[in-house]
This record gives structure tokens, C-alpha cells and sequence, in this order.
């Protein structure tokens, strides 16, 4: 391999402190840290000064912005650099759940661009594992007006108004900007949104952060007018598990994903796509053979494919899970 050719590239994970952080990233998904309460692995991420850089090979050391810089459509596509330029489209993270997260809310892509100077954040959930009885808060119970949202807002009973759902592995949803969401205690989950940092937190349980001794900051001001406050019939996304083939998951107009459930062995054509590719391993160990290398993936791993890549075989020598994720 030399220094000029793309090659599958996995990422040194960034790891966040959150005040509802537990271990299962330790545990579960063997993560490299022997910090307390880490919520959030950061797999692949070009935020601004959260950077994720290359963890072996010729390129290793290498921050993903550098990369894409030096290799551009090679590296995510013409489409996609054509958009983006040199700015990485995805943020690909694993949550840990010990705790409930705030409830909130994320702003839209106009929005955003206009108060913050960002990307919007649109993303997806997928169930790793839950503590029985586990739970989230995706959406509203019933259609609910702004005025009716406020007044259970000022008097701390907005859980009156939002809809709670069980939660178990394999379970996926869509959380479009401007849906009210929360992640409730014991999920283990993979997060796939936009490369985005902003967030709107609406309420926190009154808690009090052990490292500032302060209660955190809340946005309602910000949040109203972002919030969708329609109810939905569905907010669980159902998909297929056929053997050896990509099953459509979340397609939204800002990534796709698609679950295969591995079992022997498969070669995946990527000629027409025209994007880089992600894999998120789920489940079990995947070995990955491409440019005459063999590459092993296993759960709690991520790793990215260059668009220049397009021919891949893949072999689980028992069941195995993978988030396919492209642009």
C-alpha cells in the first residue's frame, strides 16, 4: 500500500464526559478508556475541534478534514464534494445511556446556518441494546399548540404532552430536525446524524452537573419556534432482516442507511454509488477483504470506505450485524 492510494480508514473515537454517561461503552463495546461516565463515542466526526484523525496506516495521524482536503471526490464522492467541498457530511457516534438525556430539540438546516453558522441535525437511532423496560421520547402524544406546549413547559410537566416508547435491540428511528426527542436510561444506541454540534435542551429533570455544580443551560427560547408540533402515527421505522443483502433503513434527503444481517460471506458493488460508505458493526465480527488487505471489524467499530473503493467481500464466521451508511 502506498502513501498515495485510499485505503479503509478507522478512526481514533473521541470520547465525551455526560452527566448521564454509564459504561457500557466500556464493557460492551471494549472502548479504549478508563474515564467515568463517558456518554458518547465520537466514531467519525470533522466538528470544529473534535476532529477524529486516522488511527493506522499511511495516513494515520491525519485529521478527516486533511484527508479530505488532499483527496476530495476520491475520498466522498463528486456528488457529495460537490456540495460539501472539503467538509465531512456525517457524524457517526455510539451513546450510552445510564442516565435519561435532556429532553430536546435540533434546528433545521436554515436555521441553523443562520444562528449558529452550521449544518441543521437531522439524525437516526439504532438500538444496540436496552435494559428491559427501556424507553425514548420521540414526538408528541397528540397535536399540540404552542400555547399549550408553554403552559405545561412553565409549570415542569412537559412530559404530560410527549410520546414515550418502549424500546428494544434492532429497534430504528428517524429523528427529523425540529422533532422533540429524549434517549431515557439503559440504551445502548448508534447515532448517525449531520455534522452538526447544536442542540436545544427544553428540560433536565432539575438536575445538577457533578462537574460545574450548576444546573445546565436550557434554550427555550431558541427551541419553540423550531418544534414540530405535530403527532404521528408512526415514529418507529420498520425494516426487513433478509440475510445477505442491503435492507433499506432510514433514507432521508441527508443520508442513507441500510441494515445487513451477515451470515458467510457476500461482495458488495459500490461502481454507482458514488460516495464514501460507512460501516457500523452492530453485532458479531466482520472480516472485510478489498485492494488485496484484509480488515476485521467488530462490534463498537466504525470504519469508512473511500468513494475511490468500490469493490469490497465480506465474511462473518457467525451471524453478524452492519449499518451500511452513504450519502
Amino acid at each position: 500500500m502506498n502513501s498515495y492510494q485510499l485505503y479503509p480508514l478507522k478512526f481514533q473515537p473521541i470520547f465525551k464526559y455526560r452527566i448521564w454517561g454509564g459504561n457500557k461503552l466500556i464493557e460492551e463495546l471494549k472502548k479504549n478508556t478508563s474515564a467515568d461516565q463517558i456518554g458518547e463515542s465520537w466514531e467519525i466526526s470533522d466538528v470544529d475541534g473534535d476532529e477524529t484523525v486516522v488511527q493506522d496506516g499511511s495516513l494515520k495521524g491525519l485529521t478527516l478534514k486533511k484527508i479530505i482536503q488532499k483527496y476530495k471526490s476520491d475520498l466522498v464522492g463528486k456528488k457529495v464534494y460537490d456540495v460539501f467541498g472539503d467538509s465531512f457530511p456525517l457524524l457517526i457516534k455510539f451513546i450510552d445511556a445510564h442516565l435519561p438525556l435532556s429532553i430536546q430539540v435540533h434546528p433545521d438546516d436554515a436555521t441553523a446556518k443562520e444562528r449558529h453558522h452550521s449544518f441543521g441535525k437531522n439524525e437516526m437511532w439504532y438500538i444496540m441494546d436496552a435494559d428491559p423496560g427501556a424507553e425514548l421520547i420521540v414526538g408528541f402524544k397528540k397535536e399540540t399548540t404552542t400555547e399549550e406546549y408553554l403552559n405545561k413547559l412553565n409549570k415542569g410537566e412537559i412530559l404530560d404532552l410527549l410520546n414515550v416508547e418502549k424500546v428494544q435491540k434492532g429497534d430504528a428511528y428517524y429523528i427529523p430536525a425540529g422533532r422533540v426527542h429524549a434517549i431515557g436510561a439503559g440504551v445502548l444506541l448508534a447515532e448517525i446524524q449531520q455534522t452538526s454540534d447544536v442542540t436545544y435542551r427544553i428540560f433536565d429533570y432539575n438536575r445538577i452537573d457533578a462537574s460545574t455544580g450548576k444546573k445546565r443551560e436550557l434554550h427555550n427560547e431558541l427551541a419553540v419556534n423550531v418544534i414540530d408540533f405535530q403527532s404521528y402515527a408512526e415514529y418507529k421505522t420498520q425494516y426487513e432482516k433478509n440475510e445477505n443483502e442491503s435492507n433499506s433503513l432510514i433514507h432521508s434527503p441527508y443520508f442513507k442507511s441500510n441494515f445487513i444481517n451477515l451470515t458467510g460471506s457476500i461482495e458488495k458493488d459500490y461502481s454507482i454509488m458514488d460516495s464514501f460508505v460507512i460501516y457500523i458493526c452492530t453485532q458479531g465480527v466482520v472480516e472485510i477483504q478489498c485492494q488485496n488487505e484484509n480488515y476485521h471489524l467488530k462490534k463498537g467499530e466504525t470504519i469508512l470506505f473511500p468513494a475511490s473503493i468500490t469493490t469490497l467481500n465480506l465474511h462473518s464466521g457467525s451471524p453478524s450485524e452492519i449499518i451500511e451508511v452513504y450519502c
